[in-house]
Order: C-alpha cells, then sequence, then structure tokens
C-alpha cells in the first residue's frame, strides 16, 4: 500500500500551503534538554525528506540558538528557497519583551543573518498578551507591513495564549493587514477551544496555525515539567487518561496528535521536535491518520476521563526558558 504523503493545507488569503504536520523548532534551541547541531540538522532533513515543509522558530527560543541551528539545518537541505515556508517572531526576546518598531525592524535582520535567509515567509508578533496590545496595533502592524513591502517578510502573525487577543487586534486593524494566528494549548483532547474561534478567523480570511497538541507535556506518558501552570486536577486528569492509554497499549500522544490534525480548518499543527525519532513519530501519527481515520473508541474513552477538566485553561505565564 502506498503510504500517503503528508497533507498540504491552505493557509487563510495567503496562497501558501502548509504540511499538516509543522516543525516547531524550540527544542532545536536546547530548551527541552541539549541538543547537538548534527542531530539539529539530522531532524530538520529528515522532516523536509518526509513531506513537512513548515518550520517555525523565534529569537527567544534558546537565546537565538533555535534560529542558528534551524539556519544551519535548512541550508544543509540544498533545495530552492521556495521548497520550504519559515516563520519566526519578534517582540519576545531572552532579555524580555519589546514590541516598538524600532526593535522588531531590528530584530527580523539579526533573525535573517541567523538562519542564513534573505526572506521569511512569516513574521510573528510573539506573545502579544504581555505586551500593550494597542501599540501592536498601531505601531508593531505597521512596522511589520513596512518590512513586508520591504521584502524582508512575506506575511504577517500574531501569537499568545488567550484566545481574546486574536479578536482584538484583528477587529482593530484594517482587513488583510494580518494574516496569521498562532494559538497554542487550545486545541488538543483536553481544550478544544480554538473552535469557537475558528468561523471568526475564516471569515477574515486569517489562517490558523495551532500549536502545542501535547499541550505542553500534559497528554505525554512522561507527564508535564515541573513549571506547567496546569492546575493539579488538570494535570492529575491527563495523567489518569496517559495510564489509561498505556494499559489499553496506546499512546496518548499519537492520539492527540491525531485530535488536532483531524480539523482541517486548522492549517497545520505545530509540535517541538529535536530527533529524527520524534520527526518519524509525528508523521507517522498524520499518515496513519490519512491510512485509518481517528481511533474514536479510545478517543471518547480518553475525553470521559478529562471531562471534568475540558476547556481548564490557565494564566499566561512567562514559562522558564
Amino acid at each position: 500500500m502506498a503510504v500517503p504523503k503528508l497533507e498540504l493545507r491552505p493557509l487563510g488569503n495567503t496562497g501558501l500551503k502548509l504540511s499538516s504536520v509543522g516543525f516547531g523548532a524550540s527544542p532545536l534551541g536546547s530548551v527541552f534538554g541539549p541538543v547537538s547541531e548534527s542531530d539539529a540538522v539530522a531532524s530538520v532533513r529528515e522532516a523536509f525528506r518526509l513531506g513537512i515543509n513548515f518550520f517555525d522558530t523565534s529569537p527567544y527560543y534558546g537565546g537565538t540558538l533555535s534560529e542558528k541551528m534551524l539556519g544551519k539545518g535548512l541550508k544543509a537541505l540544498g533545495v530552492p528557497r521556495n521548497e520550504y515556508i519559515v516563520s519566526t517572531k519578534c517582540g519576545r526576546y531572552r532579555e524580555g519583551f519589546d514590541f516598538s518598531a524600532e526593535r522588531v525592524t531590528k530584530s527580523i535582520v539579526e533573525s535573517l543573518e541567523r538562519l542564513q535567509l534573505d526572506y521569511v515567509d512569516i513574521l510573528q508578533c510573539h506573545d502579544i498578551e504581555f505586551g500593550s496590545l494597542d501599540q501592536v496595533v498601531n505601531e508593531t502592524i505597521p512596522a511589520l507591513q513596512k518590512l513586508k513591502e520591504a521584502g524582508k517578510i512575506r506575511f504577517i502573525g500574531i501569537t499568545g495564549l488567550p484566545l481574546e487577543i486574536f479578536t482584538y487586534v484583528l477587529d482593530r486593524v484594517p482587513p488583510g493587514t494580518v494574516d496569521v494566528i498562532l494559538s497554542y494549548c487550545h486545541y488538543s483532547i483536553n481544550d478544544s477551544t480554538l473552535e469557537d474561534l475558528l468561523p471568526y478567523l475564516k471569515n477574515k480570511g486569517v489562517g490558523v496555525i495551532s500549536a502545542s497538541p501535547l499541550a505542553m507535556g500534559l497528554l505525554t506518558e512522561l507527564g508535564p515539567p515541573d513549571w506547567h501552570p496546569a492546575s493539579p486536577e488538570l494535570k492529575s486528569g491527563c495523567q489518569a487518561a496517559a495510564v489509561y492509554c498505556k494499559e489499553k497499549g496506546k499512546n496518548i500522544s499519537k492520539l492527540a496528535m491525531q485530535y488536532s490534525l483531524s480539523n482541517k480548518d486548522i492549517s497545520s499543527v505545530l509540535v517541538g521536535m529535536n530527533s529524527v525519532k520524534q520527526v518519524e513519530e509525528n508523521v507517522a501519527a498524520a499518515t496513519e491518520l490519512a491510512l485509518f481515520g481517528k481511533d474514536l473508541e479510545t478517543l471518547s474513552e480518553i475525553e470521559a476521563i478529562l471531562k471534568p477538566v475540558k476547556n481548564q485553561t490557565w494564566p499566561s505565564g512567562i514559562q522558564r526558558s
């Protein structure tokens, strides 16, 4: 049986087509433990070979290390620039937040140098809830429009945790100004609140990227890192679901990935990867979903376990870098 290619999905009105699984490059910045340059390059190469064409990073990840590592990995591909899509971010740095026009304009020049690229496809304002949303509307986004005119970036995005930041900004900028939003932890088995926003975003012509289908480690057998901001109830609910899956011979992370991938209104599901093995597992989850569909029985059982904590979010906290 022929293995299906990774699905490519249109991103809003941009004309870009993103692989349904996106490569989150934050782990390449050694934020979850050390990653060697050879592992970083190998994982980027394997991702591209298996059909992943979308790579996302930020100067904040690993204090610029993620961008440098991703740049080396992309360069090593030796393929024409138009064969992959790169997004990076601005406004959040190791030293803090700065959404001023001056800083974001300088930021992209630095990012392009680290990535060894002439332009990025998408530049996103990073975690805007920590800045002034009015500054983002009145100063940051106009500065990004100038970068677009200068050819340094192709499209403009915004990212953050609380969903209301997206409507706040999109209701205040001219239509077509913001091309894409990146939301995280709001489209996974334990929290599907992003779904309510999808008709609004579609109506605005804005593309949707959803990150962290594993809810920053909640939906894994290992469980979340110590600093995870979820409540004790949510953590124990997810742990119970993970144990239940394991007893059934299933993997909660794969089920979570497939749950997130199955909504076609989301252009790409971004997941952090730092090894060839992780790349292969994520692509296999997508391939299996395309061939056999969701494991509805196990999913409904997990959803029943998580029902008491469903859509329980947490406040935006500054996560440890």
